[in-house]
């Protein structure tokens, strides 16, 4: 295992404890609590309706654990672009992208970017100037960040029938860390977080959680992070 892959493991763990200790919660000595955070039945019920829009002859689901430059969102576009190119018509196609771990900024609002400076929490840089993104650069993408024009961002994909959801677990704990690096209220940051989610992505328990569903629904997996 690479050194890199070993760092990016502790820094979750670290990231982890620290979101359990900001937000009042136990999770790592009680995970069906940090599941539990907000997903009463009704949120559950929702969560696996939302699964039964898969449809087609082509199913795939991207684990985009990671920002990734993006690739998590490119190759969602891929899927769509080349099955096209081969015949398919969007209508017998679903390809989804569950957005969890530290990619979670890219289910966030650009509001919620700016407020908490996501791009320097989750490592994301603005192509067009170098620095942290204060702006959520895959939804509705500008020039120069993606390697080219005509890759769609999550609001097009999404109009073709693409589904994109995110990790609740993964919310919690970063809202929760953010809340404690500015002495917020944690709880209230989290409900910002939620609020601040772009319309049409599913809130869903885990990602983990997420992904087991959508193979169970006839999605090959891919993993989209680094």
């Amino acid at each position: 295992m690479s050194t890199k892959n070993n760092n990016s493991r502790r820094k979750f763990l670290g990231t982890l404890a620290m979101g359990a200790a900001a937000s009042g919660l136990s999770v790592l000595a009680n995970p069906l609590q940090a599941n539990s955070f907000s997903f009463d039945e009704e949120n559950m019920n929702d969560a696996d309706k939302w699964f039964k829009n898969i449809k087609g002859t082509h199913r795939i689901v991207y684990d985009g654990s990671t920002p990734h430059d993006g690739f998590p969102i490119i190759w969602n576009w891929a899927f769509y672009h080349t099955n096209n190119q081969t015949g398919t018509k969007d209508e017998d196609m679903t390809a989804m992208t569950v957005i969890r771990h530290n990619a979670i900024g890219f289910a966030l609002e650009d509001r919620l970017w700016e407020k908490y400076a996501l791009g320097e929490l989750f490592e994301v840089k603005d192509n067009s100037t170098g620095n942290p993104s204060t702006r959520n650069t895959v939804y509705e993408p500008q020039e120069g960040d993606f390697p080219f024009t005509f890759i769609q961002g999550i609001k097009q994909l999404q109009e073709r029938g693409a589904m994109f959801c995110v990790c609740d677990l993964a919310l919690n704990v970063y809202s929760g860390m953010v809340a404690q690096k500015m002495n917020l209220d944690p709880t209230e940051v989290y409900n910002d977080w939620k609020s601040g989610v772009l319309p049409d992505i599913q809130v869903v328990p885990s990602g983990v959680w997420a992904l087991g569903r959508a193979q169970e629904h006839g999605c090959g997996y891919i993993f989209a992070g680094n």
